[in-house]
């Protein structure tokens, strides 16, 4: 029995890579954390690790990602959710450094509409898909 890495890797950042070089969200923030002065209005998609699993046998970390898509209208929202979604999900196969691979992507929880309750004048879809991350 071997035992998770002492250090997981940096999923977000990855994925945030991963985003950014999708010319459909060339004019969006593609971060981590909102820019400063952000009100929930400009074009922006969030990339959190919002838990997961690690499993020991495959030697896979399981993060669950939540990509949150703001935009100044409802279709421009709904229109980065789902290009982050399609980028996401056709990440299987690829390889960071020299021992991460993609191994496969899988929907949790589709885009679905959430108020901000942060930032009133958001528009906002989340959506959270299952990152299977083979280490070694």
């Amino acid at each position: 029995m071997t035992s998770p890495p002492s250090t997981f890797p940096d999923v977000e950042a990855i994925v945030v890579e991963l985003l950014s070089d999708r010319a459909d969200l060339a004019d969006a923030v593609v971060d981590e954390t909102p820019p400063p002065g952000f009100d929930g209005t400009q074009k922006a998609v969030i990339v959190s690790r919002r838990g997961g699993a690690w499993v020991d046998d495959l030697h896979l970390d399981q993060p669950l990602i939540e990509l949150e898509a703001y935009g100044p209208d409802k279709a421009t929202a709904h229109r980065l959710a789902n290009s982050a979604r399609a980028e996401l999900l056709a990440a299987v196969g690829r390889r960071y450094g020299t021992n991460i691979v993609i191994s496969d992507v899988v929907e949790a929880d589709g885009p679905r509409w959430l108020p901000e309750y942060l930032h009133p004048a958001a528009n906002r879809y989340l959506c959270v898909l299952r990152v299977s991350l083979r280490i070694g």
